[in-house]
């Protein structure tokens, strides 16, 4: 097409006016996503610090559709503070293969937070990113952190395509509707990077991380999802799921990247591996050893095995201790004393919401959150275990301790034991006893637990 002189003019100005206005549209983009990353940071600078209260897994598998959950737990978050929660862990946020039937661990598009009209919905089951928005913002106002759960082994939703390394065609097709993080067979196992594939989990298309479009994706570039999480959406902390699929310096770079609490779904129970991988991760590890040893301490009737070896134990700074959560429900008749143990030892305790908030007795888990808070600091020592009794005392650390006395038994049971107070008296923190004893001079002194039950002591 033939131009003119004056077309030119005109067609450089027209440039020049559209070059302006998208600088100005940058700039302003810019300007407010640093006013967002300001505000997330005056926000998380009066945060509860992550660890020094209880986390509230706040999910359970196949929570209601329709997308009402994130007002549901919006609602919630002033009674969990003040009890003494001072995190909630969050399902999966964005848009999954199922749509709003997903919970979210077949991931599809990592920025559709509920507001493209994709994979059958545009909303996800929890609901939109202006509910999602408005329940992190009502979280942070009552001082608690935000754990977003990161699934990022595989991926779900995408079209057929042909991999030209295994010559099988594949749903590795990815374009979401965000336009954010196109994925194709290359980003996958096989690969040019990667023929072989670490863990697959359920046939999806397992994501390699070795691949540099991936690693700018999930945590390098300025919009990668690591980030986007952070500063847009303003989560504080990092739950990853299935990490057996992938390398523990996925996790550590991912951290590196943006900062914050981490924490692996690590599903073995060897404390040697659970420990490598928090180190390696430089995170923390959920403590599947102590779960087990739970399960056979509380409903295989051995108090035992609540003296052996768990990460709480190894590396108690790294360990997140839990009685169940959305995958598991192994432990049915001594759950109540199962929180007693995790909420008086070491570690960082988990409470799973449908024990809070359906099945157990909310009022003995507050009073349990309370001196997990109050009373359970410093190093442990078990005092005695059998059978069907375990006691445990906490030391103290800027404060007075405690001691802890779980009865499996289906009758009282009393013992005497050595404590750090001399001369003084004691009671049951958790009501269940009525004694106040007074230890002796040497700091001996009887304590008894009702049955199938549990009793805190402490300075009066």
């Amino acid at each position: 097409m033939k131009r003119t002189k004056f077309g030119y003019l005109l067609f450089g100005a027209a440039l020049t006016l559209a070059s302006c206005t998208n600088e100005e549209s940058v700039v302003e983009q810019a300007i407010q996503d640093e006013v967002t990353v300001d505000k997330n940071a005056v926000n998380r600078a009066n945060l509860k610090p992550i660890g020094s209260g209880v986390m509230m897994q706040a999910f359970y598998w196949d929570v209601p559709a329709g997308g009402t959950w994130w007002n549901t737990v919006k609602d919630k978050v002033d009674d969990w503070s003040n009890a003494g929660i001072d995190a909630i862990w969050l399902p999966p946020a964005t848009k999954a293969q199922n749509g709003a039937l997903s919970m979210g661990y077949d991931p599809f598009d990592y920025y559709d937070f509920g507001e493209y009209d994709q994979m059958g919905s545009v909303e996800t089951r929890f609901g939109s990113r202006q509910e999602l928005k408005a329940l992190i913002d009502e979280a942070h106002n009552n001082r608690l952190s935000v754990i977003a759960d990161i699934v990022i082994n595989h991926n779900s939703g995408g079209d057929k395509e042909l991999n030209t390394f295994t010559g099988v065609e594949y749903y590795t097709k990815f374009d979401p509707l965000s336009g954010k993080f196109p994925r194709t067979f290359d980003d996958f196992h096989a690969n040019s990077n990667h023929q072989s594939d670490p863990a697959v989990f359920g046939g999806f298309p397992d994501l390699c991380h070795h691949q540099p479009n991936v690693q700018d994706w999930l945590w390098k570039k300025p919009e990668s999802v690591a980030k986007y999480y952070k500063n847009v959406m303003g989560f504080d902390g990092w739950r990853f799921d299935f990490v057996k699929g992938f390398e523990p310096w996925v996790a550590r770079e991912w951290k590196n990247a943006v900062g914050g609490f981490s924490v692996g779904e690590l599903w073995d129970g060897s404390v040697d591996y659970l420990n490598w991988w928090a180190n390696e991760a430089n995170g923390s590890a959920f403590d599947f050893a102590a779960y087990y040893k739970m399960r056979d301490a509380f409903d295989g009737n051995n108090m035992h095995k609540l003296n052996e070896d768990m990460l709480l134990k190894r590396n108690p700074q790294k360990a997140v201790t839990f009685v169940t959560n959305h995958d598991t429900n192994e432990i049915y008749h001594g759950k109540m004393r199962a929180y007693a143990y995790i909420l008086t030892h070491e570690g960082y305790p988990t409470i799973f919401y449908r024990d809070y908030e359906e099945w157990l007795d909310k009022e003995r888990l507050n009073n349990l959150i309370w001196i997990h808070n109050n009373l359970a600091g410093g190093s442990t020592n078990v005092l005695f275990t059998d059978q069907d009794e375990y006691i445990a005392k906490r030391n103290g650390h800027n404060n007075a301790g405690l001691v802890v006395y779980i009865n499996n038994a289906d009758h009282w049971q009393e013992r005497w034991i050595q404590t750090n107070w001399n001369n003084t008296r004691i009671k049951d923190y958790t009501g269940h006893s009525g004694w106040e004893p007074v230890t002796q001079g040497n700091g001996w002194v009887k304590i008894q637990v009702p049955p199938r039950s549990y009793s805190v002591w402490s300075v009066k």
